[in-house]
């Protein structure tokens, strides 16, 4: 090779994959015929036009998208997923097959070659197989790769056709080699099926490659580390170790987090002749070889170690969001400039603009924003349905928190009656107020009670009666306050009033009537045994029904209502009777009108 042509090339290798790369390609591409075929490669690609759109400021050439197809997943992965579930953006949110493609068209053009298609749980959507077909017919673009990353809960029988389709690269999800432990983690059974996936996809004869990823957390699968190891002996599987990473909901903790230096020391001093293997272009791990393994170890070090520096990645949500970084808040809507009719030229515009927002790296792992950003699970939601409570004869707990394998709930934007969500909570995980503007004003009304128990003492001095000491300078200073039924009653219907004012995101309502009642009771304490002397228990017993013409209910008035009421009492009563008070059994009695109809509550 002439040093003409060779400086030439290497001017081409260096702005296209930057200092570092040059300097391996310096060094290890001189004379063998591997660097006549890399120097050919280098050639090609320097012809290929790369828009500067998808340069950001840092030199980084972004030639990677990841295309998140759903926000919908058949697991709820502890890490991923809040324990509370996600609320899914309405369908009509969510990118359609045509604005999948000509967004991954656009991109490919502007010199993307590599597509992962992640979720939520990719195979959940539908027409998975022919959104496959259709980014193959990209290749001509300068596609080179169609990746998908799955949990493999309802892969192996359909993974034949999107290979044929042209998927090329396969990433399973699989934290445990334990059947019991995965419902721990995953809440949710199906270990046999992910390992059946492992299997059809080892004996796939179109993948060029098979990447199982493994997120560690202490006290909970770290202790696996070496026997997802022995599986690389005789497969041909690269194991990828991932740190345990922040997000929104999955009560993340640097205790909980293994680094990837101390997962390899475990590895090496079990391995002591385990290398360094060559990485691939802008890999994410840090990829090691254990020698007579067919297979290969790969260490992500999100939090540890980052690779901001070498990132490639860009990311587009389900609903048509383009993220920059994973662990940046901040998002910008191509769906949206879509709709409104833009142009591929103004699309690109818009890509360029966030891709030039893009920072230097991401923050600390003490200060990554897992308030604003998204759960893991809506960047790549759902009903709560009763729960099918498994017999298991163990937990876990993990730094404090107690894991149970049966919390199985689905969480859904949907508003059907067999659905249930979590409506002041928006598809960004932030709090936001429901939009009534489209109900119909109708006649509600609730009624709801509680009960504040009281001493004997206390009751009596409610009841006036003739038992009470009233020259008992404590009993006076009680009395001094006035009525405590009364000013009980007043405090109760004011503080209905201001239940917007109280609770952050209840609308203002126009009450048409508000009515509080409070009755003092005794009666048989149900602990007591029978023949027990004294075994009474006095209280009090607050009622409010509340009624209104509006858009919303009024439930949360009448329980405001009760809850002032009850500690109103409480305040009037605790110079005599402070220690030994308890409220509760405060609840929604009865309610009338709105879109779920009537509820009376049973005894």
């Amino acid at each position: 090779m002439s040093y003409q042509r060779s400086s030439w090339l290497c001017s081409a290798v260096s702005r296209k994959y930057g200092p570092t790369c040059l300097r391996y390609y310096s060094q290890n591409t001189r004379t063998t015929p591997r660097a006549k075929a890399q120097s050919k490669i280098a050639h090609i690609d320097a012809q290929r036009q790369f828009s500067p759109a998808l340069v950001d400021s840092f030199h980084r050439r972004h030639d990677y998208l990841r295309i998140s197809l759903t926000e919908k997943c058949n697991l709820r992965c502890f890490y991923c997923m809040p324990s509370e579930g996600v609320e899914l953006s309405p369908a009509d949110h969510i990118l359609t097959d045509d604005e999948v493609i000509r967004l991954a068209g656009l991109f490919v053009r502007s010199g993307v070659t590599k597509i992962r298609l992640t979720g939520g749980e990719p195979t959940v959507r539908k027409g998975l197989d022919g959104i496959i077909r259709r980014l193959n017919e990209l290749r001509p673009l300068g596609l080179q790769s169609i990746g998908m990353t799955t949990n493999g809960i309802a892969l192996h029988r359909r993974l034949p056709l999107y290979v044929e389709n042209g998927l090329t690269h396969l990433n399973l999800s699989l934290d445990t080699l334990d059947p019991f432990k995965f419902e721990i983690m995953t809440r949710r059974p199906g270990h046999d099926a992910v390992l059946r996936s492992l299997s059809a996809a080892l004996h796939s004869q179109g993948l060029r490659s098979v990447k199982l990823n493994v997120v560690v957390v202490k006290g909970l699968n770290d202790s696996e580390v070496l026997d997802f190891v022995k599986l690389t002996v005789d497969k041909n599987i690269s194991v990828r170790f991932i740190e345990f990473m922040p997000f929104t909901g999955n009560k993340w903790d640097k205790a909980k987090m293994v680094p990837s230096s101390q997962l390899l020391d475990i590895v090496s001093r079990e391995y002591p002749s385990i290398t360094r293997a060559p990485d691939e272009l802008n890999d994410t791990a840090r990829s090691w070889k254990i020698p007579g393994h067919a297979g290969s170890l790969g260490f992500i070090s999100s939090m540890s170690d980052h690779f901001c520096s070498s990132c490639n990645r860009l990311r587009l949500t389900a609903d048509g969001q383009i993220k920059v970084c994973l662990f940046d808040a901040k998002e910008v809507s191509l769906r949206d400039e879509m709709r409104r009719g833009a142009s591929d030229r103004e699309l690109l515009s818009v890509i360029g603009r966030a891709v030039q927002g893009k920072q230097e790296k991401h923050a600390g792992m003490e200060d990554i924003d897992v308030i604003t950003n998204r759960p893991m699970i809506l960047i790549g939601g759902i009903q709560p349905r009763k729960s099918r409570v498994r017999s298991l004869s163990r937990s876990y707990l993990l730094d404090g928190t107690l894991l149970l394998p049966h919390i199985h709930r689905r969480w859904s934007s949907s508003s059907s009656q067999s659905s249930l969500h979590l409506t002041h909570i928006g598809s960004d995980g932030r709090p936001c107020m429901v939009d009534v503007g489209s109900k119909d004003v109708t006649k509600r009304s609730a009624t709801a009670s509680g009960r504040i128990y009281i001493p004997r003492s206390a009751y009596d001095l409610v009841t006036e009666s003739s038992n009470v000491d009233f020259t008992n300078k404590t009993i006076q200073k009680a009395r001094s306050k006035g009525d405590v039924m009364t000013v009980a009653q007043l405090a109760a219907i004011m503080g209905c009033k201001r239940t917007s004012d109280l609770i952050p995101l209840c609308h203002p309502l126009q009450i048409s009537n508000v009515s509080v009642t409070l009755t003092p009771e005794r009666g048989v304490c149900p602990a007591s045994q029978p023949g027990d002397e004294g075994a009474l228990e006095y209280s009090i017993k607050c009622t409010a029904t509340v009624a209104c013409e509006g858009k919303t209910g009024v439930e949360m008035e009448a329980l405001t209502a009760v809850s002032i009421g009850l500690l109103t009492v409480w305040d009037m009563l605790k110079a005599v009777a402070g220690k030994e008070m308890k409220i509760g059994e405060i609840i929604v009695a009865h309610k009338t009108g709105g879109k779920s109809g009537d509820f009376t509550r049973g005894p």
